[in-house]
């Protein structure tokens, strides 16, 4: 059984990355077979395709291998080399707006940021070697059908700028590999708590007007108990990116890891671009044991008996403890309005989408007045009616009837 934590108490450490956002373009070339030219993973002919002459080589593409889960304390002690960088030459660029790290191919010439946008951008030195990922997710999802989605989402926003519809969002969608961290873990956990069962008690009292009345009165016996728990926690995720809003990938997940991931292969990078994680294993590890304590409070909490319960103590054993470093695809969308950044997010596998949008006061106070003027309406339908339906009070006309003479 293992029983080291996850958590900073592990040195020394091996070193690792800043915590500045970094990008690393595909780490191998993939000549065309037919020019010569550099081919692109295509996610909707699957295949690799030369952007010059349109020659796909499929066949350049292997996912054969084992995806494998790596003991989370003999790697936390210890990182060689061989499983450190993406070999390859690199050039590295800082955004003086949003701070990101970029790295890609020499032979490419970076404009402006993937992040933001800034061409406020300043060549800088190689930063540290990360861990290299060993599985992926591939794109599925097509560009084309990417900006189909996300114009039919932002029309679907009542209240964003109409003056935002006329935008050309879609122009800066691009793809982007992003990493995540997956943990696995064996947990034994026993716990205690106070149990409690309803009951009811009649009791009397006064009224207001001075009489006397029972009702029925909740109370609570307490009583303690105990139980033990057994769970496994599979590919437990925590993102390690710091450009693509964390809110966002939330709403976009799941991601099928368990099932659908791939021995890592630069052929699926290549022509794609691929954020260096930012969240390192050990802060990742630390985030990941928090998700699988706050998981397992709860488990354990629908065994306590009874109709309620406090004192929850859960004393969890951890075990097994296995990691994956993994590249799941995102499509994204970056984008100013006014002295604001927003971004939206699409899940390359499945095709979700999330995202942020300015909002119109226009359109909300013109929505507000709308409800203030049907409330309006209501009442004013709702005193006419009650109107009507009170009965009319005519004076009461008194004849005298004149004798005759």
């Amino acid at each position: 059984m293992d029983c080291l934590p996850w958590c900073f108490r592990v040195l020394p450490c091996v070193p690792w990355t800043n915590n500045l956002m970094s990008e690393v373009a595909a780490h191998k070339k993939f000549h065309c077979p037919s020019c010569g030219g550099e081919s692109h993973w295509n996610p909707a002919k699957k295949a690799l395709v030369c952007p010059f002459c349109g020659c796909e080589s499929p066949a350049e593409i292997s996912a054969d291998g084992e995806i494998k889960e790596h003991d989370l304390s003999a790697t936390l002690r210890n990182v060689g080399d061989e499983q450190r960088g993406w070999d390859t030459e690199r050039k590295s660029v800082k955004c003086q707006s949003c701070q990101a790290i970029t790295a890609f191919d020499p032979t490419r010439s970076a404009q402006r940021c993937d992040f933001c946008g800034s061409a406020s951008i300043i060549p800088i030195e190689e930063q540290s070697r990360a861990i290299r990922p060993e599985s992926l997710l591939e794109f599925k999802i097509a560009e084309t059908v990417v900006r189909d989605s996300i114009r039919a989402w932002y029309r679907s926003r009542w209240f964003a700028p109409k003056k935002l519809g006329t935008a050309a969002l879609t122009d800066t969608v691009h793809g982007i590999y992003i990493p995540y961290w997956t943990f696995d873990a064996q947990v034994a956990a026993d716990w205690t708590a106070t149990s409690g069962d309803y009951y009811y008690e009649t009791e009397s009292y006064t009224d207001s007007q001075g009489k006397r009345q029972t009702r029925q009165v909740r109370k609570v016996r307490w009583y303690p108990s105990s139980g033990h728990l057994d769970h496994f926690f599979d590919d437990e995720l925590v993102a390690a990116t710091r450009g693509v809003n964390n809110e966002l990938l939330h709403k976009v997940e799941p991601f099928p890891t368990t099932s659908d991931l791939k021995p890592y292969n630069p052929g699926f990078l290549s022509g794609w671009v691929v954020e260096q994680y930012q969240i390192d294993l050990v802060a990742a590890a630390g985030q990941a044991r928090l998700t699988m304590d706050a998981k397992l409070e709860k488990l354990c909490a629908q065994q306590v008996p009874g109709d309620t319960h406090k004192d929850l103590q859960v004393s969890p054993d951890y075990s097994a403890q296995t990691f994956k470093h993994i590249l799941v695809p995102v499509w994204l969308v970056t984008y100013n309005y006014g002295r604001r950044n927003f971004q939206i997010v699409t899940n390359g596998y499945t095709g979700t989408i999330a995202g942020h949008y300015p909002k119109s006061w226009v359109k909300i106070t013109l929505a507000i007045l709308a409800v203030i003027a049907v409330i309006a309406i209501i009442a004013l339908s709702v005193n006419r009616n009650s109107s009507k339906m009170k009965p009319a009070n005519h004076p009461k006309e008194l004849l005298e009837l004149q004798p005759f003479h």
